[in-house]
């Protein structure tokens, strides 16, 4: 049974944009200025432009492939079904971190202290009922969540260019060439949301023309966006940006306003739920995708007819997102995570490169640059995260062995 076409470009963009407007932009400059130092625009610039040339990848095959699954579908059609696994489970494992991660981000904003596992955990139960209800609401909710971040965010930057702030800030350290490539990582797991517009590609009016249109303009408004805080947070905190833990709050607060700081930490929720609620979205898509070929159970595949979801393939993700909420750690989650995300579009970027006549819609140096990209940024993640990504991602290929055995035998 097919998943109703429902979503309108904005509707598709304001996905996007939740999903890569999230808790990042709140936390991230922290650990990328830390490592990236006086290079923290170059290793922004880096991000971007390997997040573009993902996104045309992505781009490229959602409108060659309007269906559900994003690049485990692609890359089944396009390359074979064994990539089409890798790319769906290096998904859905990365991505159920990312979820992990974003409800813990909500619970240290939005919780009172000692409280942070239970709000984390009642947050993804209460957003799994949301996308339960229908994709529709889904979409509603993210467009009030990201209106709320940029309010946020745009209070943070509008008070946050103060003359006598600016001056007194110190100097960055000086960057190193590791260092920056280490910043860019970081900062393109913040703009990695743009994929779950094309997982989303079964519930898209008009496909061809929404997908494309709503991935390129949701990441050039995160890009501009990111830019802006950027440079606020280096000139009003400069090195003392490195060791904040909400550097929005204390760009406030060094600029004289610090009643104003309720508004960040509301809107930094926000971005958090947004994030996450988007995040749960993409993943229930990709693991109908696989139900659907049994590279998963097949009982994930069935769809309830009242509000046209995957509402067991939802029920089943919230189930170990809460799991690993209860068990990990923040630090943990985003290494995890981070890997997954990029041996993703690594294959992406391979399936949009094999594409040809008709369906090329960007040039394959493109694609090439976006697959170097993707092994270049893998290669600065902690090797702890690598090796535990490439135990599970072996794990499910072990699985579907097994499978493939059983069902001929």
């Amino acid at each position: 049974m097919p998943l109703a076409r429902r979503l309108t470009l904005t509707d598709a963009v304001a996905i996007g944009l939740g999903s890569m407007i999230g808790a990042g932009v709140f936390a991230v400059w922290a650990p990328a200025i830390g490592v990236a130092g006086s290079g923290v625009f170059v290793a922004l610039a880096i991000a971007a432009v390997v997040a573009y040339c993902n996104a045309t990848s992505s781009a490229q095959l959602a409108a060659a492939h309007p269906v559900a699954g994003g690049t485990y579908a692609y890359a089944r059609a396009e390359i074979g079904p064994w990539w089409g696994f890798v790319a769906g489970w290096s998904f859905v494992i990365g991505k159920v971190a990312s979820c992990a991660a974003m409800a813990m981000t909500f619970a240290a904003y939005a919780a009172p202290e000692g409280w942070t596992v239970p709000v984390a955990v009642a947050a993804v139960a209460a957003l799994a009922i949301v996308n339960c209800l229908g994709v529709t609401r889904t979409a509603m909710l993210t467009r009030v969540l990201v209106v709320c971040s940029l309010l946020g965010i745009a209070v943070a930057v509008g008070f946050g260019f103060g003359a006598g702030a600016i001056t007194s800030a110190a100097p960055l350290p000086d960057a190193t060439a590791y260092g920056v490539l280490q910043g860019a990582g970081l900062l393109f797991f913040a703009f990695a949301g743009y994929a779950r517009i094309a997982t989303m590609g079964e519930e898209v009016v008009d496909p061809a023309r929404t997908i494309p249109g709503a991935i390129v303009v949701a990441l050039g408004g995160a890009v501009v966006v990111y830019l802006l805080v950027a440079v606020v947070v280096v000139l009003v905190l400069g090195a003392d940006a490195a060791e904040s833990t909400a550097p929005l709050v204390d760009v406030l607060v060094a600029t004289g306003w610090p009643a104003l700081t309720p508004i960040v930490r509301v809107a930094a929720a926000a971005a958090s739920l947004g994030a996450l609620l988007a995040l749960l979205t993409g993943i229930g898509r990709t693991t109908l995708a696989m139900a659907r070929e049994s590279d998963v159970p097949r009982f994930l595949a069935k769809i309830d007819q009242r509000h046209q979801v995957p509402q067991r393939a939802e029920i089943v993700i919230a189930i170990a997102v809460i799991a690993i909420v209860l068990v990990a750690d923040l630090r943990d989650a985003i290494g995890f995570s981070s890997f997954g995300v990029l041996l993703y579009y690594l294959i992406a970027n391979a399936a949009a490169f094999r594409q040809a006549g008709s369906a090329r819609r960007y040039p394959r140096a493109l694609q090439i640059l976006g697959a170097l990209g993707c092994l270049l940024l893998v290669n600065t993640l902690p090797v702890l995260a690598s090796l535990i990504g490439a135990a599970v991602v072996l794990l499910g290929v072990t699985y579907r062995l097994v499978r493939l055995r059983v069902s001929r035998s």
